[in-house]
């Protein structure tokens, strides 16, 4: 699926989820749950309610914080701590690294700012419990959607707005390094018009890529309303949802990264990988034996990752591992696309995932699902069995 997205009044983070669930509604409870799940105060209300503005109609998402706006110490929260929030929450693995993958997009660009690393940056206003809400609700949605993002031209703003350092101009210097590549345009309406999750958002879904201009059929619409009234106009973010094209695949980039290790015990170096693969813009981790200088026995390792946290997953290769050098290229691939669905098979939760191949779809159980069926390997079988074919029979329905 191809979605593409319009900042007719701007980007924020609760545009973003307001113009997601008018799309997708049935998103909308899983992602509240998603949300509290988070950590989030029991007090704190969320809603999702409909809303007009001028000649259009949509959705806003809303975050009371009430008692907690402000409180101390909360309103100036690492990096870090949010960081380990969200890895002891319990969150699905998909939704914890978008999430995180959102946030250290932040801390990238307040590090640059300001000069420090990313781990003793503080967040202000993105350390407020609306943002961590809208953040992992965001991160909750990209999951469920699977799908390819782009974004039309961004209203640029003017003037200044008021933060936790004093005021700044619009846009703020970490919205400008977040959204370097993206197009602009001056509308002429004045104030912060993209704000730093918005920002934060775009740039984690590699929302800048060139649009397909191939013929398309569209699916869904939606609009997000932000809490801004703007003259003359609807401060709406419009979410347009296609079908692809006829072809099975699609084309994106990849980092591979290659190293080779002589030196490390297998029982540290198994502990390493694993810590690579749970890295949030790494895709996969192989490994396979080699021999190398002298004739010694050697491993070899592949780590595919997202092209654009290229540098931060170099520096794990190096803390996990005793490589000296690692080799890494910037590759086009083509792969399936696929979707994953839930389905009830023998008394059991199984997640199966549906891939378009040129002669039909095809479905696969998720094995982390099939390991938790208690009982030999015929049981699994069978769970596996039931799972994929529930699956087929939903699609066929």
């Amino acid at each position: 699926m191809d979605v593409h997205l319009d900042a007719v009044g701007g980007v924020a983070g609760d545009m973003f989820i307001a113009a997601v669930l008018d799309a997708f509604p049935d998103l909308r409870d899983g992602m509240l749950d998603a949300i509290r799940a988070s950590g989030l105060p029991v007090d704190i209300g969320l809603s999702v309610e409909p809303f007009a503005d001028h000649a259009l109609t949509g959705l806003r998402f809303n975050v009371d914080e009430g008692r907690h706006r402000h409180a101390h110490g909360h309103s100036h929260t690492k990096f870090r701590d949010i960081r380990k929030m969200l890895e002891t929450a319990p969150l699905e693995s998909s939704v914890r690294a978008h999430a995180i993958g959102i946030f250290s997009r932040v801390a990238e660009a307040e590090g640059k700012v300001h000069g420090l690393p990313i781990e003793e940056i503080s967040f202000h206003e993105l350390g407020e419990w609306d943002s961590i809400a809208d953040i992992v609700g965001a991160a909750f949605l990209i999951s469920r959607l699977d799908a390819r993002w782009t974004v039309g031209a961004l209203p640029q703003g003017s003037g200044q707005v008021k933060t936790a350092h004093g005021y700044l101009p619009v846009p703020t210097p970490a919205t400008v390094l977040l959204l370097e590549g993206f197009e602009f345009h001056d509308d002429g309406l004045a104030g912060e018009r993209v704000t730093p999750t918005g920002a934060a958002i775009l740039a984690y879904l590699n929302a800048n890529q060139p649009r397909d201009h191939k013929s398309r059929r569209l699916l869904r619409s939606g609009s997000g309303f932000g809490t801004r009234t703007l003259p003359g106009m609807s401060n709406v973010l419009r979410l347009l949802a296609f079908e692809q094209s006829e072809t099975a695949t699609e084309t994106d980039r990849i980092a591979e990264l290659a190293f080779e290790v002589d030196d490390q015990t297998p029982e540290d170096l198994s502990i390493g990988l694993d810590k690579l693969r749970a890295h949030p813009s790494v895709v996969d981790v192989l490994q396979a034996p080699v021999f190398g200088k002298k004739g010694r026995l050697a491993v070899q390792v592949q780590v595919l990752a997202a092209p654009d946290d290229l540098e931060n997953v170099l520096n794990a290769c190096f803390a996990e591992t005793t490589t000296l050098g690692v080799r890494y290229q910037i590759l086009e691939r083509r792969k399936l696309r696929r979707r994953h669905e839930t389905v009830e098979a023998h008394g059991r939760t199984v997640r199966v995932k549906i891939a378009e191949r040129p002669g039909g779809e095809t479905a696969k159980a998720e094995a982390d699902d099939l390991s938790k069926v208690i009982g030999d390997r015929g049981e699994r079988e069978r769970v596996r069995r039931l799972a994929e074919q529930a699956s087929r029979e939903e699609d066929e329905a």
